[in-house]
């Protein structure tokens, strides 16, 4: 193989070796979030949480879309990046009580960091 083919694979594993992008690959598992809820979650700048995001889009681990005013992110279903994401899963037990309470925040605060009116969490079959 040469270096060109390795690239993306390259790419993806330095994405996730970062905690952060990791603790937000975790809130998007339990389903979609707007940029707003991961920031708070997290108790990170939207900023800092957009740059984030912006690597693991460019490496197609999550894809975001607008509503409104407001950036919405979910874990990809591309064919390729469904088997890196699933075999994160059991490699994060160790890390499970911080993860849960990250998961606990952002249940806790759907919509209420944006204006529900403006961020409607879509139903299924709008999704």
């Amino acid at each position: 193989m040469t270096t060109d083919t390795l690239r993306p694979l390259v790419d993806t594993l330095k994405v996730l070796a970062h905690p952060v992008r990791l603790r937000i690959l975790v809130l998007l598992r339990d389903g979609e979030l707007c940029v707003c809820e991961v920031a708070e979650a997290l108790g990170l700048a939207p900023s800092t949480v957009s740059e984030h995001l912006t690597s693991m889009r460019r490496t197609g681990l999550v894809r975001e879309w607008k509503m409104g005013r407001w950036v919405h992110v979910a874990l990809s279903e591309d064919a390729t990046a469904r088997p890196v994401l699933e075999s994160l899963w059991p490699l994060m037990v160790a890390a499970e009580a911080e993860l849960a309470r990250d998961r606990a925040q952002a249940r806790a605060l759907r919509c209420e960091v944006c204006d529900p009116a403006d961020c409607p969490v879509p139903t299924p079959e709008s999704a």
